[in-house]
């Protein structure tokens, strides 16, 4: 375990600072060095903002899941995929702005809980088969312009997948 900061929640009050033992937090560049963290949780403690979780080195394998539970996983998927792409058509068409509103929450609704869903069954989970299988997928698409060429090749080589 060590621990993470999220840029995003940091409020650059430095708390942290003033309590790692190690010195492992750094205010240039916002991050945590993970070779100095020891995962001693002071700096969880310490943070006003909430910025600082502990997160795992090796993340565990996923249960396994019968069939029957992963077709309904399946089902609901597809269902909030067809939700989501109903609620995005009704959005455009809207000529009211708050049922415009209403429909982008829907469609980001049916996103979130397809996500989850999508982790549950495990097509998700970055060190699985189905995370590899989608990645090395994505290959085809390498010479495309615009396309992450250096991040795909980058994530096959460092995500050590254990399924």
């Amino acid at each position: 375990m060590h621990a993470y900061r999220n840029l995003r929640l940091c409020s650059k009050d430095c708390m942290c600072l003033y309590v790692c033992p190690t010195g492992a937090t750094d205010t240039e560049t916002g991050q945590i060095d993970f070779a100095k963290c020891v995962a001693c949780g002071a700096c969880i403690k310490a943070c006003p903002s909430h910025a600082i979780s502990m997160i795992p080195e090796k993340y565990l394998e996923p249960k396994p899941k019968k069939e029957e539970v992963l077709a309904e996983l399946n089902s609901l998927e597809y269902s909030k995929t067809m939700q989501e792409n109903i609620a995005r058509e009704l959005m455009k068409k809207a000529d009211d702005p708050a049922l415009a509103q209403i429909m982008e929450a829907v469609m980001r609704s049916n996103r979130r809980m397809n996500e989850d869903m999508q982790r549950e069954s495990g097509y998700m989970v970055p060190q699985c088969k189905n995370s590899k299988q989608f990645l090395k997928d994505l290959m085809k698409d390498i010479n495309e312009p615009g396309f992450p060429a250096d991040a795909l090749l980058k994530l096959l080589e460092k995500i050590e997948f254990n399924q």
